[in-house]
């Protein structure tokens, strides 16, 4: 009965871990691939909820324009989500339908 009981605890820790455990080694390895592919001429959204576009990629840090001659340097782990110049929004592409009232 004992002998029992412990594999049933070690076979729920197991599936708890992976549960929870390959989903985040999963977004991590997506979010680390995401940024080894930043390119020059991409939108890019830091951590702090600003868009820039790239204008310069080094080992560790990226040069940004945030607005019309304003540049930051930023440690590539700062950024969020990286929107290539290739995509395409299709919530932005589309106009939104108004029905009449």
């Amino acid at each position: 009965m004992n002998g029992a009981f412990f594999i049933l605890i070690v076979l729920i820790l197991f599936l708890v871990w992976l549960g929870i455990a390959r989903p985040t080694r999963r977004r991590q390895a997506s979010q680390q691939a995401m940024i080894d592919n930043i390119a020059v001429g991409d939108e890019v959204l830091t951590a702090g909820g600003f868009f820039a576009t790239v204008l310069e990629v080094a080992e560790d840090e990226v040069t940004v324009e945030l607005s019309p001659g304003a540049q930051a340097r930023l440690s590539k782990r700062a950024i969020a989500a990286v929107f290539t110049e290739a995509e395409d929004d299709p919530v932005m592409a589309q106009p939104t339908e108004q029905t009449p009232s």
